[in-house]
């Protein structure tokens, strides 16, 4: 089940190949290992995407690549998965980096209004910077090894239960031979 529900939602290698800012990678994206999907690629997509979905700068999207080629692990998984932190879901995702920093440093949360300026980032930094950035850094590891192992672990759950359900049928088909041929 993973297997199927994961394809749906991730995005075609060929689009994610011919994307404009994952050029830079030139010939590196033919990696076979970087499209397969497996247990293993598959677990260490998501959390080299749920990682980076944390880190709070521009571009996540091809820093996500860029980290999934030297780890060989799913690129399009890792790319679509940097988008939980999106215009809609960032402020709230950050704040709760902050107030999260803020609690791991012992300071209280300090009010501030958010302006879209150079100016506003710079005065920032000085204030809010060091509970922010403590706090996307955990959260970004926190996120990534809990979604590298629930993936490992419903990866694993699925293959058991197919096997499981295969052995259920070969048994019940090994009944029904014995049955017919004790009828015959």
């Amino acid at each position: 089940m993973p297997r199927k529900f994961i394809q749906r939602i991730m995005p075609k290698h060929e689009t994610v190949r011919n994307s404009k800012s994952l050029k830079v990678f030139g010939k590196l994206l033919h990696d076979a290992n970087l499209w397969h999907l497996n247990r293993r690629s598959a677990a260490g997509g998501f959390a080299v995407g749920l990682f980076f979905a944390f880190i709070p700068v521009p571009f996540q999207m091809v820093l996500a690549a860029a980290a999934a080629i030297p780890f060989r692990v799913n690129l399009p998984l890792s790319v679509a998965l940097v988008w939980v932190s999106n215009p809609i879901t960032m402020p709230v995702l950050f704040y709760f980096c902050y107030l999260l920093g803020n609690w791991i440093i012992g300071e209280p949360a300090q009010a501030f209004t958010f302006e879209l300026s150079w100016h506003w980032l710079a005065q920032s930094i000085a204030t809010i910077g060091p509970a922010f950035l403590l706090g996307c850094l955990i959260m970004a590891v926190v996120s990534s090894v809990i979604g590298y192992f629930t993936i490992s672990l419903l990866w694993r759950q699925s293959v058991v239960s197919a096997w499981r359900q295969r052995a259920q049928k070969m048994l019940e088909k090994a009944k029904q031979r014995a049955k017919q041929n004790a009828n015959d």
